[in-house]
């Protein structure tokens, strides 16, 4: 294999999606983490843990001297074979440990001494996120944001994917961002992983469209579990908002599709005989995460809906027995918060339309943001 030279262009790293070797322990790995990197670790967790010690009480060399007594010929037999398939499968990659020292030098000798030049990142993972950092500071400045905001079950997240002029925060938080939004695994990312890949997002989206504003849906500051960074969340309050107008009608059957239609057949083939247990813990849980919400009797009636309309589901498939339900959900709970959390939004809601219309916006004004400006001051008579 050619030399390569050694990498501190993290920007092209993160806009190429360059694959990137992760020497990191475990632990390190499972805290924070890129996308497109895959961890092999020189160290496993409880070496990395013996020879810290050692570097605190003794020094480098002392550290450095313990590291080689741990690497058996078995360990590092199986480390070279790691590593050698992950370089044979992405010859263009990188690897990296926590700040391009000694880890990264230690794996690049011994590939060496295997005949394979394999380049690392310059300053490691922590430098790569401290980029990160910035960057992302400077994608809230300079991407104009509009909010698309809609009662909930109007399908925001159908019509935010359908225009290349958008973020898709849930996506990115593996979480659609209400009380039945979590998926069949109940997986997010760690905070920093989804801040990483926020970041990430936003500086593919800056490059790639540096004339353009950026569609995102109207959220709290919570995903699921995951927290929308301070600062973008300040400017996505403070920015312009569109309306998605639906029927309560289409509301109800968006939401029955989206979150029974679609998420049974998931959980039937994640849990097998236990699919109609989770599932039914699924909707019946997350309504009682919302149960002084409602107050007691709606919920209890509520409650005898889902239960019933889950029997139907499991004996006929039809998922249409929950409509009375989702409709008092929507019509009695979900329309009225929303209505009032918009109400005390700064900003006020510059268009609204339907789905063509809300896409039509989207393409005439977030493709070129100076036109949007112009034209969303003649809309609501901005000065």
């Amino acid at each position: 294999m050619s030399q390569r030279e050694i990498s501190d262009q993290y920007l092209d790293l993160f806009l190429n999606d360059t694959p990137m070797m992760d020497v990191r322990a475990p632990v390190e790995f499972n805290q924070g983490a890129f996308p497109n990197t895959q961890n092999i670790p020189l160290l496993d967790d409880e070496q990395r843990a013996v020879i810290g010690r050692q570097y605190k009480d003794a020094g480098q060399d002392e550290a450095i001297e313990l590291g080689l007594k741990l690497a058996t010929p078995e360990i590092r037999a199986q480390r070279l074979t790691d590593w050698k398939a992950f370089v044979e499968k992405h010859p263009d990659g990188y690897l990296y440990c926590f700040r391009g020292g000694l880890r990264s030098r230690t794996t690049q000798a011994w590939l060496k001494e295997q005949g394979i030049d394999y380049p690392l990142v310059v300053g490691g993972y922590k430098a790569m996120r401290r980029f990160l950092i910035e960057q992302l500071a400077l994608s809230v400045q300079q991407i104009p944001f509009v909010i698309l905001s809609g009662l909930t079950g109007s399908g925001k997240t159908r019509v935010l994917q359908k225009t290349p002029w958008h973020i898709d925060l849930e996506g990115l938080a593996n979480h659609r961002g209400s009380a039945f939004g979590r998926n069949v695994d109940d997986f997010q990312p760690t905070p920093i992983n989804f801040e990483n890949a926020l970041s990430i997002s936003a500086l593919k989206y800056r490059h790639q469209n540096p004339q353009s504003g950026v569609l995102l849906e109207d959220e709290g500051k919570l995903i699921g579990r995951l927290i929308i960074p301070q600062d973008f969340h300040n400017k996505m309050v403070e920015s312009p908002r569109i309306f998605l107008e639906r029927t309560t009608a289409e509301r109800v059957q968006i939401i029955r599709e989206d979150y029974i239609s679609a998420n049974w057949p998931l959980y039937q083939q994640r849990h097998g005989e236990q699919a109609e247990d989770r599932f039914s813990e699924f909707v019946l849980d997350n309504l009682t995460r919302i149960r002084k919400r409602l107050g007691g009797e709606r919920f209890q009636q509520i409650q005898r809906i889902f239960s019933v309309a889950l029997q139907k589901l499991f004996d006929e498939g039809d998922s249409q027995y929950f409509d009375a339900g989702i409709q008092s959900l929507l019509v009695d709970y979900y329309d009225p918060m929303y209505r009032y959390q918009l109400q005390k939004k700064p900003v006020e809601v510059v268009f609204r339309g339907d789905e063509s219309e809300i896409l039509d916006w989207a393409e005439q004004h977030l493709k070129k943001y100076s036109g949007a400006i112009k034209g969303i001051e003649a809309s609501v008579g901005f000065g």
